[in-house]
């Protein structure tokens, strides 16, 4: 199923050079500030095997692709439909990145020939019949026992709406519920969602993670204040969600 709204096309051809803050670094150095988040990711929910195979879906200009291969990950390659961000990558050095429509991309995978899919800021780009469709070959194509790795923007944070209006292209926010009802509606057996919380890495990310845990806090006491809930909710603008097929 191929998106076909004229707009995406706009867009996603400029998706780099029309950003209000920058998309993509101009040396491969400036990746440096991701690095440490996109490593716990990979070290966190990636496969314990570095053969394993794995396909960044909408992998923009490769920034995760890159700190993969990095970290001993030897089988791991990247789709975007955006023409600039496939520029980019080629300009940052990294391999593995091409152009390509993901939904056909997805169509043309054997069945059962992923570790893992991976889609980062990705399906919030999606309308509801779109969504399904790719969600559907998602499942189609991992091994069982395989995951399907999802970053997206929180529709119960309090300030997810800044996520899902900040770009012109985004069509759904989700919850933790919402992305269960997508998996096991779909085939997967498990959700595992983690909030997207600040990575320490030095003096100044120490003070913002106890910041975020002080805050987080004082939320979720207002939560279970006018619920009476005594669950957890995620509360980070972005959340990950972990389905297992």
């Amino acid at each position: 199923m191929k998106p076909s709204r004229s707009y995406r096309e706009r867009v996603y051809g400029r998706y780099v050079e029309a950003a209000a803050m920058e998309v993509a670094p101009q040396t491969i150095a400036g990746l440096a500030p991701r690095v440490p988040y996109l490593e716990r990711l990979v070290k966190t929910y990636f496969p314990a095997r570095h053969d394993a195979a794995i396909l960044d879906l909408g992998c923009g200009h490769g920034a995760l692709v890159h700190v993969a291969r990095g970290l001993g990950y030897t089988n791991i390659g990247g789709v975007d439909g955006s023409p600039s961000q496939v520029a980019a990558a080629k300009r940052l050095g990294i391999e593995g990145v091409q152009h390509g429509d993901m939904f056909e991309f997805a169509r043309m995978l054997p069945d059962a020939s992923l570790d893992a899919a991976i889609s980062f800021d990705v399906i919030e780009h999606l309308d509801r019949e779109e969504l399904f469709a790719f969600t559907d070959e998602i499942v189609r194509a991992l091994r069982p026992g395989g995951r399907w790795i999802i970053h997206v923007p929180n529709g119960a944070s309090p300030f997810g709406g800044a996520v899902l209006y900040g770009d012109l292209t985004h069509e759904i926010a989700f919850t933790p519920e919402s992305i269960t009802q997508l998996a096991l509606s779909s085939g997967f057996s498990q959700v595992d969602c983690d909030e997207d919380a600040p990575v320490v890495h030095g003096a100044k990310s120490f003070a913002r993670s106890i910041a975020w845990k002080a805050i987080r806090a004082c939320l979720r006491f207002y939560l279970r204040a006018e619920t009476g809930a005594v669950s957890q909710p995620i509360l980070t603008q972005n959340f990950l969600a972990i389905l297992t097929k």
